[in-house]
């Protein structure tokens, strides 16, 4: 595969091009994002079609979980042998035109290190590695062979660099989402596929909120060092990955930025 010719219309359409006055709508693109069920995914999964693109959305489960969404829902389990592989083939095959992708599905089977299982350890790297990392590839095959622009968006996490106890299996997946970035920008920058991630920080999902309810003065302590004073919610992470998606941010690439309301700045605790 050779790179875009200097002279080709894709690779010159940048975000200044009157071809696009706003390079912030993703109007004419097609998005894929991976675990939109709910969460960070479905807020992202729902800003993006909102900003003009086409969206289809991703889950294990075998019915749609949102279907007023207005958006199609394909089913497919990302640890299965060839799963990212056949998600993205039945992806393009229902959006022949589909050039973001959103990977976006991970877990978390955090265990002190002592306690921690081959079970739990895999299945924490092969989805928030290993399944990302095909997902990408599948998808950047297909781009690369039609010479077609593209962007990626990988959902990693401040734990990719700033270790939390009892986690060390997850810190070192998102760790490892972050070289990925790097990584993948560096050898898809010849077909013009960007790569970019977030790293999201304390972020309220239905797993989280059940932790906290649990658990009120761990809620307290963490919105104490928040320089926001909150916790995230999921939209809160919205705005940088269309950003990340759009000609916008065409000059951009191999970056991991962090959304975490200025938890990781160095900041231990607000002066009463």
């Amino acid at each position: 595969m050779k790179r875009l010719s200097a002279k080709s219309p894709a690779q010159i359409r940048l975000a200044s091009s009157p071809m696009n006055p706003n390079p912030f709508s993703l109007e004419g693109r097609t998005a894929l994002v991976t675990g939109s069920s709910s969460g960070i995914g479905q807020a992202v999964a729902a800003a993006i079609q909102a900003a003009g693109a086409k969206v289809i959305r991703h889950g294990i489960e075998s019915e749609d979980p949102d279907p007023s969404s207005g958006s199609p829902y394909l089913a497919a389990d990302l640890l299965a042998e060839d799963g990212p592989e056949k998600l993205l083939e039945a992806a393009f095959q229902l959006s022949p035109d589909l050039d973001l992708l959103v990977c976006n599905a991970g877990n978390n089977h955090n265990a002190p290190f002592l306690e921690m299982t081959r079970k739990r350890w895999d299945l924490t790297m092969d989805l928030n590695l290993k399944a990302n990392y095909f997902a990408a590839q599948a998808f950047a095959i297909k781009l690369a062979a039609g010479q077609r622009l593209g962007a990626i968006v990988v959902t990693g996490s401040i734990n990719g660099f700033q270790a939390e106890i009892n986690s060390s299996a997850y810190d070192i997946s998102k760790g490892g989402c972050e070289m990925m970035v790097r990584g993948l920008a560096m050898e898809l920058a010849d077909y013009n596929i960007r790569v970019n991630g977030i790293a999201p920080g304390l972020i309220f999902t239905p797993k989280t909120r059940v932790g906290f309810g649990r658990n009120p003065k761990r809620q307290a302590h963490f919105e104490n060092k928040i320089l926001k004073g909150r916790i995230g919610e999921p939209r809160d992470c919205t705005g940088t990955v269309v950003f990340l998606l759009s000609e916008a941010s065409e000059y951009i690439t191999g970056e991991m930025i962090v959304v975490d309301g200025g938890l990781t700045v160095g900041q231990v605790g607000k002066m009463e």
